[in-house]
């Protein structure tokens, strides 16, 4: 497939504002059990949200360049009970009114218990708030990779494994943010999220590790032969049908080489899980704040790269059919 670079920016951005908010949320749970001291909620919670809702909206914003008709991207959501699309451009914006609303809840300093758990552990709007956030961030996930593993003709991503992906690369980057702004705010969490970030990320590697091997391995369910509908054991291509380029051609099929598809494979591994690992051990371990960020941006960069390989790499099955230029 081509990949869109629209789409690119759309699905990386919406999993680090998903993974921030849920990095947050963790955070928050964690303090409520009493398993780490409590962080300032004006001054950690709050930013946070705020920062995951920029996320949010720029990929939402990225997404209009993906729209033929922008005017119309409300017609999307008509389709929910059929549509992985609907229902993503639903739970979308419904994601991001919550983390709105838990940004101005701690901001606003709402936190008077409301009820109490069985336990005695006081309950306040910021963590019902933050429950429907988690629900909504996961389910947000699970609709934007189902618009692409729920395509069958596409063996690449038709797999479990590409909402584990989807659920488990956002959520890295979103805790590795989340490392960044301890590092600011609050250091005596930097190393709670970046131990969280770095097992994210190394179960990442190894689903990421397990897509790239089932893929290397599928067996092709379509031939030249069911292409064009003819039997005959020996077809050969000799002409593409076009003297030129075509939407097909455009659109599904990204015109590299093998060789180029290889270099970015290595070159993501390296950046969106290798890299990342071995700066936030050394910022953990130097106590050097720096680091975070710096972690943070190559292994956004490497996501980027992840992102453009996934489309890449899937094998649509027109392809077949256009195989030869001529």
């Amino acid at each position: 497939m081509h990949p869109a670079f629209s789409v690119i920016f759309l699905t990386t951005l919406l999993g680090a504002g998903q993974g921030l908010f849920l990095a947050l949320y963790t955070a928050q749970l964690y303090a409520f059990f009493e398993l780490m001291p409590v962080l300032d909620g004006r001054s950690f919670h709050a930013p946070g949200a705020m920062v995951a809702l920029a996320l949010l909206a720029a990929g939402l914003a990225a997404s209009f360049f993906h729209l033929g008709r922008p005017e119309r991207a409300w017609r999307a959501a008509a389709k929910w009970r059929t549509s992985w699309l609907s229902r993503e451009v639903i739970a979308l914006p419904a994601f991001m009114a919550v983390v709105a609303l838990y940004g101005l809840a701690h901001h606003s300093g709402l936190t008077a218990p409301l009820f109490a758990l069985p336990g005695g552990h006081p309950v306040d709007a910021t963590l019902i708030l933050g429950a429907l956030g988690t629900l909504l961030a996961f389910g947000l996930f699970v609709c934007t990779a189902m618009i692409y593993a729920c395509l069958r003709f596409l063996q690449e991503w038709h797999t479990p494994l590409t909402v584990i992906n989807f659920t488990l690369l956002g959520s890295a980057s979103g805790f590795t943010l989340a490392t960044v702004l301890a590092g600011i705010a609050a250091p005596e969490a930097a190393r709670f999220f970046a131990g969280w970030a770095a097992v994210l990320a190394a179960l990442g590697l190894v689903f990421r590790c397990a897509s790239l091997l089932r893929n290397a391995r599928l067996k092709r369910k379509s031939s030249v032969q069911t292409a064009i509908g003819v039997k005959h054991p020996k077809i050969a291509q000799k002409s593409q049908g076009f003297t030129g380029g075509s939407f097909n051609t455009r659109e599904f099929f990204h015109g590299r080489t093998v060789a180029a598809l290889r270099a970015v494979k290595w070159l993501f591994l390296a950046l969106a899980f290798a890299l990342p690992l071995v700066l936030l051990a050394v910022g953990v371990a130097g106590a050097r704040p720096g680091l975070f960020a710096l972690a943070f941006a190559v292994q956004y960069a490497g996501l980027l790269a992840e992102r453009w390989y996934f489309f890449a790499q899937a094998n649509h099955p027109q392809n077949i059919y256009y195989q030869s230029v001529g």
